[in-house]
């Protein structure tokens, strides 16, 4: 090709600029960001990389001179240098960096295009004086503006004043187009409520973060923290930790380690399990499953995640799981800059799943079991008292003197009723029926403690799981009459266990009266 054909095609060809500014623009509005609490989250991890301790998020959906929201943070500031760079897509002063929140430098000026077609960033670092330029996406397509606008010196903003801010930063999204919720009211609980889980570990470090005004609290969905009085999950087990080595996807001679953390929790099944379903959904257990994914303190995912074959199911709903790792993993995790998602390698599943898995599974079955122990408690409550009522119409029973026998006291750790009332005396001693795991091939035991007798059905013996457990689920009415006669049989063979039996007619006569008397 000569010179000459080179020169036509320079000044023939259309424009050969890497990016139609235009074009982009426009397309980036319509990327990356679940909704305004996403992008939201964007601007208080800038804040926090900067130092803040204190991040003030302002709402108003319903301005008359567009919706405004405002993000102000007391953090270190920017010189006119670096605010020029922060408003570049793709600048960044701490491109590449693992060492904070973000890498990529998008972060500010994707977000803002996200909800906003203009949007104003002031800063500064003393209370003299700040800088303040601004992005107009209306001025880029027009083709008005090129580049970014260069910072003008003005005034430190009064609200950042009057709250002691010495240095700090501001961004402004005017008359916002595209954000999630058009009522004010509606857009700070969301807000706070996705603040609050994103940022909790943040707010637990005493970073304050507040929407128009009100302390976000954190949000817990392990439902440990103990700041909060709803919050009365416990640790399951100890956490899992994995040393991981793994290959960086797309780099064949390249490695990345790092190290991950998995948390477990259980719900309180017996003091939860009777709440309504909108008190559930309050205290965030109903469709609450899965796993939080954590990077570097801030949530970036949650979902059922790495739990293999184990399928979801609603007593998944009552434990709880969080995965923490370190930003080093970030290409096995497969996160992006928006930092909404995981997208794992096959390499990452292999090494984390088996482990979380059987976990998974353990918390399932201990939750099924609680259910189980709570449905038997609540079916067994009419055969108990019948039995109690008929009582007065058996022969008194010899008293007798329990107080030293601890036998009771480590099956009340689980059945807290069977303390809770010993109103009954020896003679006329109350009822109860529980099920729990005997250890041993008995299908029940009888204990005896001051005014109780109680039967203890032994939920590893088969009649238990192939007779019982299928009654008790039953919805049909003659199932669990069925069922309510077997509490009878077995209340009575504990009462008669506790007569005077010198043979075993002796106790088989006196079982075939009790349970005579309790079904007549």
């Amino acid at each position: 090709m000569t010179a000459t054909t080179l020169q036509i095609l320079s000044t023939e060809l259309p424009d050969r600029s890497l990016i139609a500014i235009e074009r982009f623009i426009e397309a980036t509005r319509e990327s990356g960001y679940k909704g305004t609490g996403s992008a939201v989250s964007e601007l208080v991890d800038n804040a926090i990389e900067a130092g803040a301790r204190r991040i003030a998020v302002t709402v108003d959906a319903e301005r008359e001179e567009g919706a405004l929201v405002e993000v102000l943070d007391n953090g270190s500031g920017m010189t006119p240098e670096i605010l020029c760079e922060a408003l570049r897509f793709g600048g960044s002063t701490r491109f590449g960096s693992r060492a904070g929140l973000g890498r990529y430098g998008m972060g500010l000026p994707n977000s803002s295009v996200s909800q906003t077609k203009k949007f104003e960033v002031v800063t500064w670092q003393h209370p003299e004086h700040a800088y303040r330029t601004y992005l107009d996406i209306d001025e880029i397509v027009a083709g008005t503006l090129r580049s970014i606008p260069l910072p003008k010196s003005c005034p430190v903003p009064i609200d950042a004043l009057h709250k002691g801010f010495r240095s700090g930063t501001l961004v402004r999204w005017l008359n916002c187009d595209r954000l999630e919720y058009r009522r004010t009211p509606t857009l700070i609980e969301k807000l706070r409520s996705q603040l609050g889980r994103v940022f909790r570990h943040f707010i637990w470090k005493r970073v304050e973060l507040t929407v128009n005004g009100a302390r976000v609290p954190a949000v817990d969905p392990l439902l440990l923290n103990r700041g909060n009085e709803r919050h009365t999950a416990t640790q399951f087990g100890s956490p899992l930790e994995f040393d991981l080595r793994l290959s960086v996807p797309g780099k064949p001679d390249a490695e990345a380690s790092g190290h991950v953390t998995v948390l477990f929790s259980i719900l309180p099944v017996a003091e939860w399990h009777n709440l309504s379903n909108e008190e559930k959904r309050e205290k965030g257990i109903s469709k609450g499953a899965g796993m939080s994914i954590v990077r570097a303190g801030r949530e970036v995912d949650y979902g059922w995640w790495f739990f293999g074959d184990k399928r979801k199911e609603n007593y998944d709903d009552w434990w709880r799981a969080e995965l923490r790792f370190e930003p080093t993993l970030d290409e096995a995790f497969g996160i992006t800059h928006t930092k909404q998602q995981i997208r794992p390698t096959s390499e990452l599943f292999t090494a984390l799943v088996p482990d979380i898995e059987a976990t998974a599974k353990a918390l399932n079955r201990e939750v099924r079991i609680a259910h189980e122990k709570l449905k038997f408690a609540g079916a067994a409550k009419p055969a108990e008292n019948i039995a109690a009522n008929r009582e007065r119409l058996l022969p008194n029973l010899q008293a007798v003197n329990t107080a030293k026998d601890k036998s009771l006291d480590k099956f009340a750790k689980t059945h807290p009723q069977l303390l809770a009332s010993e109103n009954g005396t020896n003679a006329h001693p109350e009822y109860s029926l529980v099920a729990d795991s005997l250890k041993d091939a008995r299908l029940f035991r009888t204990l005896r403690k001051g005014g109780k007798i109680v039967a203890i059905l032994n939920t590893e013996h088969a009649f238990y799981k192939r007779v019982y457990l299928p009654l008790s689920e039953s919805p049909e009415p003659s199932q669990q009459r069925l069922k309510q006669h077997l509490d009878l049989v077995l209340l009575a063979a504990a009462r008669a266990e506790c007569g005077k039996n010198k043979t075993v007619d002796d106790f088989l006569a006196n079982w075939s009266n009790i349970l005579h008397t309790f079904l007549s």
